[in-house]
């Protein structure tokens, strides 16, 4: 881990570097560094060449400070902690690369540093730090080729897959449990109940394959089937082979219209899946084990003010919502359900900021505890945008119940996020 994050640092450096030796010779190396779209400027003038001959290079650094400053289990024992992840991307135009039309191969990795202050400090059931997940020095999370068809009417996914990754339609993402609005930890919200649905069983990133539909413009049809055992610290084969065959299984179709308005289309997604989870799963009082779990999701975003006619630009209020089911008798939380808006742009001169606010509940199963409840939380965000390559995120979220208990203490966590491009 200390080796990667040692690189890193010296290709900032090295760009930072790069940029002062211009400025010095009497360029603008100061002026370009802050408008320049990646802070290694698409690796030193190099990216062009490659995305010529189909290869992308994406690198990705969050960094997190997270305080609990009231209630929860703790604000004394590790209530602030430090917490960072780093994602690097590489994408392959098979098209560009091998001739073949429609092919896309994509190589993903990911670690990270820090468990986050959630089991020590405040005891939440869905998480005040989506993006924390421990020391890990690098893991390839993802592996797979992409095939479309028909026109790109009709894509094939196949490989160590992300059954949340999703699929572009229309300039929106479908497929599975997407949100325009409330599907990001590195530039949205942090609480994991406002990233992604707490009720449909994802687990980590396997061996599986996906199938997408676009039978018209304002709708699709998807389905998924990836190993229900899967652990993205490995290859996928032990679990999916060696051990038992259990297949978690998912379906989504959906509404995409594109609303009409005097600054132009308003764009929009209405999902609405179904999974099925093959997995023995124990009563949660105990009374014996049930296979073939099934539940239910919705979730909606929809632009409804757009503050200018350029399709380009995001400057506008988006709504959206999601709605979870699951059987309440073998899973903790048996209904979820999630709002909020977010303004890019609401502040004068500050086109590219963006203000964000959530709501979202579990209500848990009666079985789970004589004291089960509920977990309500609120977060309230301001994504910065102090360079294309960078930006800054304070947050408040305000947890209502931690952990679901009737008598637990309500907790309200801060924090700041630091996002660069590379």
């Amino acid at each position: 881990m200390k080796f990667i994050q040692a690189a890193i640092a010296a290709v900032a450096a090295v760009a930072l570097f790069s940029q002062a030796r211009a400025d010095e010779t009497g360029g603008s190396g100061a002026n370009r560094l802050w408008r320049q779209e990646t802070l290694s400027n698409n690796w030193f003038g190099l990216g062009g060449r490659l995305a010529d001959n189909g290869v992308s290079v994406k690198l990705g650094l969050t960094q997190i400070f997270q305080a609990n400053v009231r209630g929860g289990i703790s604000t004394h024992r590790r209530s602030g902690r430090y917490t960072g992840s780093y994602d690097l991307e590489i994408e392959l135009d098979a098209e560009k690369l091998l001739k073949l039309p429609g092919g896309n191969l994509l190589v993903a990795g990911k670690g990270g540093w820090s468990e986050g202050i959630d089991e020590p400090s405040v005891g939440s059931l869905f998480g005040v730090n989506d993006d924390a997940a421990g020391y890990r020095s690098f893991d390839v999370t993802e592996l797979w080729y992409e095939q479309a068809l028909l026109e790109d009417a009709f894509r094939l996914r196949f490989g160590k897959i992300d059954l949340t990754g999703g699929f572009e339609h229309l300039h929106c993402m479908v497929a599975f449990d997407a949100n325009a609005y409330a599907n990001d930890e590195t530039s949205q919200f942090l609480n994991s109940a406002l990233v992604n649905n707490p009720t449909i069983p994802f687990g980590d990133k396997g061996l599986g394959a996906i199938a997408y539909l676009r039978p018209a413009a304002w709708t699709y049809f998807a389905a998924g089937v990836a190993d229900a055992n899967a652990d993205s610290r490995e290859t996928g084969f032990r679990t999916t082979f060696g051990g038992s065959d259990d297949f978690l299984g998912i379906f989504e179709t959906g509404l995409v219209p594109n609303l009409q308005s005097t600054q132009g289309p308003l764009p929009g997604a209405y999902r609405v899946g179904l999974w099925y989870d093959p997995q023995p799963k124990a009563h949660i009082d105990g009374r014996g084990v049930k296979r073939d779990d099934v539940g239910c999701y919705l979730s909606f975003d929809q632009l409804v003010l757009k503050e200018n006619a350029d399709q380009e630009d995001a400057q506008g209020l988006g709504l959206f919502a999601r709605y979870g089911w699951a059987d309440g008798d073998f899973n903790t939380i048996k209904s979820f359900w999630s709002a909020g808006a977010q303004y890019a742009g609401l502040v004068p001169t500050r086109d590219q900021d963006v203000l964000g606010f959530g709501l979202a509940q579990g209500r848990l199963s009666r079985y789970a505890d004589p004291e089960a409840f509920r977990e309500t939380v609120m977060e309230l965000y301001y994504n910065a945008c102090v360079a294309p390559w960078l930006s800054v995120s304070p947050s408040m979220q305000y947890v209502f119940n931690a952990g679901g208990s009737r008598n637990s203490d309500d907790a309200i966590v801060i924090g700041l996020r630091l996002q660069m491009s590379f």
